[in-house]
């Protein structure tokens, strides 16, 4: 099965939160063998899950990074294309003074040069950068730009 879907860092998340979005997890069930996070993406989960302190809840997190995320979620890396195409970006949004976050910048960048569509629950974070579409699936709709 083809990639459809670049997943942000917040819904990777998503299942370790207390309540979880059921609206979320029924896409991520619904989608599966079409999603692939970026590298970037990969980093903020494993920095966010060693900067807690050791104990049940960290290592909730690193055994759902290493047993269910790693075997089953293609990580697509930041390539030469991408940087291209970030800073690319970047220079037209600063211009403005609309300056992404750089990291943002990188996850958009992933997306676009794949054709994937960014699900995340901060659309706005990805105003403004050309040619990427996004949507947010907590909602019952699944809405694209």
């Amino acid at each position: 099965m083809a990639i459809h879907f670049l997943l942000d860092t917040n819904i990777l998340a998503e299942p370790l939160r207390p309540e979880p979005n059921e609206n979320v997890l029924r896409r991520l069930k619904k989608y599966d063998g079409q999603l692939a996070t970026a590298s970037v993406v990969w980093h903020e989960m494993w920095f966010g899950c060693l900067r807690l302190p050791r104990g049940r809840r960290r290592d909730a997190i690193e055994q759902y990074l290493v047993d269910v995320l790693q075997p089953t979620l293609p990580l697509l890396p930041y390539s030469s294309g991408a940087a291209r195409w970030h800073a690319e970006q970047r220079a037209r949004l600063t211009a403005v003074r609309k300056t992404p976050s750089f990291v943002d910048g990188q996850i958009a960048s992933v997306a676009v040069e794949r054709g994937l569509t960014l699900v995340t629950h901060n659309v706005s974070d990805f105003e403004g950068f050309a040619c990427l579409e996004t949507v947010d699936w907590r909602g019952k709709k699944t809405h694209r730009r």
